[in-house]
């Protein structure tokens, strides 16, 4: 679809929408509410789940809006997002930026109000790290952009930790970590099918700048890690045994997937890897709360 097709289907309120990469925030509230689920030993009352999940999205949100406005001129170079609001002239960059600080400060306060005050501000001390460090400066900068700037993507599991407990501990820093290392191979995976586009864009996204070679072995690096550390976050956090063998199992699997695009390093091995790592972080998640609810019996 054209950019000039889009400019005509969609909405003024779609465009406004798209804006804060709604595919995007759905993955990072996976993280959220199993993390609630843990940290309650149960389930949270539903208003708490709802309310923490509301000022998530608003917060993720908004830090995307940010991202657009600060990547427009990137973005209309690379084929994968050149249909976004901002190239494609449906939302104007001074609209753009007023949205994002609008929506950001509306989750700051809705946070504050609704959960607690640690949360609120761990929600935006996420979105400032995305914009300042990884947007404006480690994106266009450095080779390892996604590896310490995908800890904004972690910080929603401290968000529903702390929404429960007002607290931080180890379980959820164990957490961070797990998301942490989960966020470099799933996006470099990406990457690989995308490399033209980053090298247009003169991105130095890993994939765009190093070998195949370099790339893959770093993926599977990061994802023996990442195998370890969710095997480490059962002690840390008591889980059971439908985590644990979850956990193990998941794990194989990812690693599996990752040895294959090692030996064949081709666009369409690297999109399988990347569709397995959205479906790992919602199975591991899912089999966390599954966990917690089936040792609580809730």
């Amino acid at each position: 679809m054209t950019a000039l097709s889009q400019v005509k289907t969609r909405s003024r309120p779609a465009a406004f929408l798209a804006l804060t990469k709604p595919r995007i925030i759905e993955l990072l509230l996976v993280e959220t509410v199993p993390v609630m689920i843990v940290a309650d030993k149960g389930l949270p009352s539903l208003w708490l789940v709802v309310a923490t999940v509301l000022g998530g999205t608003l917060a993720a949100g908004g830090a995307n809006a940010f991202n657009m406005y600060i990547d427009r001129d990137i973005d209309r170079l690379m084929d994968r997002t050149k249909n976004r609001p901002l190239v494609t002239g449906e939302v104007s960059p001074t609209e753009s930026l007023v949205f994002a600080f609008i929506v950001e400060a509306v989750a700051f306060v809705w946070l504050w109000r609704f959960v607690n005050l640690l949360s609120a501000v761990l929600a935006v001390c996420a979105t400032l790290f995305y914009v300042f460090i990884y947007t404006l400066w480690l994106k266009r900068t450095s080779t390892r952009n996604i590896v310490i700037g995908g800890a904004a993507g972690a910080v929603p599991v401290l968000v529903g930790w702390s929404a429960v407990t007002n607290s931080l501990d180890w379980a959820p820093v164990v957490l961070f970590l797990v998301v942490f290392y989960w966020t470099p191979p799933h996006f470099w995976a990406l990457a690989i099918r995308y490399r033209d586009d980053y090298q247009a864009a003169e991105v130095p996204m890993l994939p765009a700048v190093a070998s195949l070679r370099v790339v893959t072995g770093k993926i599977l690096a990061y994802t023996i890690v990442l195998w370890a550390l969710t095997l480490a976050f059962a002690p840390v956090a008591g889980m059971g045994w439908i985590y644990i063998v979850s956990a193990f199992l998941l794990g194989a699997t990812f690693t599996y997937f990752a040895l294959v695009v090692m030996r064949s390093p081709e666009p369409a091995q690297a999109m399988r890897l990347f569709g397995w790592s959205i479906t790992y972080l919602i199975l591991l998640f899912g089999a966390m709360a599954v966990d917690q609810i089936a040792r609580t019996g809730v």
